[in-house]
């Protein structure tokens, strides 16, 4: 094959795969929850290894300010589980891509072993320039907002700024529902 053959034929691979990426972000930010969501479960699969996600750079267990592990809803909602946040995604300048999650989740199984169950999102509060009143958004849901201090000037539970966040439970069903951040069938 001709030097010229092989470059057009690079070209059309380089062509194809950049379509294929924004056929991708167009499927995360248009559509159901269900169809959007697939693009990220896509890139996130491979982290049902936990080593993987390790490697990948989910590698910050999240603790709250008592040291706990596994999170869950003091007032009986349900639970969170453990979250791994990748340091390189977190604090990026209010970047939002489905395919890069802040962190992600997961549930004791019944064994007591990390199973995937969740994605979490995360810009703080700094990050974001729309305000308070104009949430960020993905997947057509609008994130949650933790203030840096609840109301009697406690720092929240993580002791971090105001932040705000979007759990997708691509992994685990949530009968709370798919965007909502406490999932009662995890328990830690």
């Amino acid at each position: 094959m001709s030097t010229r053959k092989r470059v057009a034929l690079a070209l059309s691979l380089v062509a194809a795969a950049t379509a294929v990426s924004l056929t991708a972000i167009s499927l995360a930010s248009a559509g159901d929850e269900h169809s959007m969501t697939a693009v990220a479960a896509e890139a996130t699969g491979r982290f049902h290894n936990l080593d993987a996600a390790k490697a990948a750079g989910y590698s910050v267990l999240v603790t709250d300010v008592n040291g706990l592990t596994c999170i869950a809803d003091p007032h009986g909602a349900g639970g969170m589980g453990v979250h791994y946040a990748n340091p390189a995604y977190l604090g990026d300048g209010g970047s939002i891509d489905a395919t890069k999650p802040e962190a992600l989740v997961y549930a004791p199984n019944a064994d007591g072993q990390p199973k995937l169950a969740a994605l979490e999102y995360i810009l703080f509060g700094s990050e974001w320039t729309g305000g308070r009143n104009n949430p960020p958004t993905l997947f057509g849901q609008q994130f949650f907002y933790t203030p840096g201090q609840v109301p009697d000037g406690i720092p929240n539970r993580f002791g971090l700024p105001g932040f705000w966040s979007l759990h997708v439970w691509i992994w685990n069903p949530n009968p709370s529902g798919m965007f909502q951040p406490w999932n009662p069938g995890v328990k830690c």
